[in-house]
């Protein structure tokens, strides 16, 4: 620690940095930050002519937003009390119980971003503009999270924590840019902050103590250094194993096993088809599907090289087994959204997504109760997690106006026919209007 701090003190006061985007809820969703060209929506119909054609319920915050919200504050009240001993063993409960959100985000991966949110944030915000002021909060926190990590000895909990703290602060630094574009200092701050972290996990074994929060947080470590596709797969392969029901990790791990990343495209097609097996009594086909989600959504080949009959049967097992408002949500709005209008020209690509598009018939028409704007939103922007959202308000109306549009338009001929369609519990119904 000291090392790392006489080196960071070197080259932080009165720097220049790039320009950063925030870090994100739960580390396996790092890697997913890469957003899809977008398509500006035809159509003449207003919001409020949408509106009256569909009465559908919009909940906000949704069940999903609640639930997160008490998760994350709950661990950040507790470490602002100082009761480390208290969160660590809540977090450790919901660990050991791999206890899911229905929308599928860990508990306990919400606690341990709640307990380090205050540290994280401030040295964002210090480094929001590329400018930081020569008194900005760069090591004060996270000095006081290396105490606590002394003071905690042998609990993975709080080394999980702390790990992941400076993950996010090296991320913070680096930027999302191309690596020619990152100049050296940032560079080497980033790299001494992923030293460290991984210094801090080394003595533990995630797989040895059956632990999905430490193997998640191993898995953050590998954006950190060059590795071959077969370790990057062993390492999302021990966190899935964990917990298969949890996606975030396949999500991952597709878009880590693209050739951009550390892999190729025969390796992802062949870990999308083992972890479908490996994780066959939990998602039927899904686990396909939760592979290649986001890696078809920015990659053109591996869209084009896609088995898309078996990504479709993926989609239908994912919903006959995980049925809620959220999934239901990101389906039909990636399917809508986020594939139906990311046409690059690449035809074998385009024709794949033409496909995948009109999934969304079925899931909306089958499955959708209720709308939740901000997922079509970030469906839109290709799901980046690091889009920073100046105006919520105005973000959120935006995916609902897509919405309304698209679902508007998969409902025009009961429509125009003079009924109105309303959304209820167990789905669409057509009412005269």
């Amino acid at each position: 620690m000291k090392a790392m701090r006489t080196f960071l003190q070197r080259h932080l006061p009165g720097r220049k940095a790039e320009p950063v985007q925030s870090s994100i809820i739960g580390q396996c969703d790092a890697a997913l930050a890469i957003p899809l060209q977008r398509r500006t929506p035809s159509g003449s119909a207003s919001v409020s002519e949408r509106a009256a054609m569909l009465r559908i319920t919009c909940p906000d915050p949704t069940a999903e937003d609640k639930l997160r919200d008490m998760h994350l504050l709950s661990a950040q009240k507790l470490v602002r009390q100082e009761k480390w001993k208290e969160l660590s063993k809540l977090i450790r409960k919901a660990d050991d119980a791999r206890a899911l959100t229905p929308g599928s985000m860990s508990v306990a991966e919400l606690m341990a971003y709640g307990a380090r949110a205050d540290v994280v944030l401030a040295v964002e915000h210090a480094l929001i503009d590329g400018k930081p002021a020569r008194d900005a909060p760069l090591l004060e926190g996270i000095e006081a999270l290396e105490h606590v990590l002394a003071d905690h000895p042998n609990d993975y909990i709080i080394a999980a924590i702390v790990a992941q703290s400076h993950i996010d602060i090296g991320w913070a630094w680096r930027g999302n840019g191309w690596d020619t574009e990152v100049p050296t200092r940032n560079r080497d701050a980033f790299e001494a902050h992923f030293d460290r972290a991984s210094d801090i996990l080394a003595p533990y074994c995630a797989s040895e103590m059956r632990s999905p929060l430490l193997a998640s947080t191993y898995c953050a470590l590998l954006g950190g250094s060059d590795h071959v596709a077969g370790r990057v797969a062993d390492k999302y392969e021990a966190l899935i194993d964990l917990n298969p029901a949890n996606p975030r990790a396949m999500r991952a791990m597709g878009n880590h096993l693209l050739p951009r990343w550390f892999g190729s495209y025969e390796a992802l097609e062949l870990e999308a088809r083992r972890t479908a097996s490996r994780t066959q009594d939990t998602w039927g086909a899904g686990g396909y599907t939760w592979v290649m989600f986001d890696a078809i959504a920015c990659d053109d080949k591996a869209c084009a090289n896609l088995d898309v009959p078996f990504f479709v049967e993926g989609l239908r097992d994912i919903l006959a087994r995980r049925c809620d408002p959220y999934t239901t949500n990101l389906l039909a709005a990636y399917c809508a959204n986020s594939i139906g209008q990311a046409f690059s020209g690449n035809d074998e690509a385009d024709q794949n997504r033409a496909e995948i598009a009109a999934c969304a018939r079925w899931i909306i028409r089958e499955h959708l109760t209720e709308l939740h704007p901000m997922i079509w939103a970030h469906a839109a922007r290709g799901f980046d997690n690091n889009l920073r959202v100046r105006s919520p308000n105005r973000f959120a109306a935006s995916g609902r106006d897509d919405a309304m549009r698209i679902i508007t338009t998969l409902f025009q001929r009961e429509i125009s026919a003079g009924n109105r369609i309303v959304f209820t519990d167990h789905g669409p119904v057509a009412q005269a209007g």
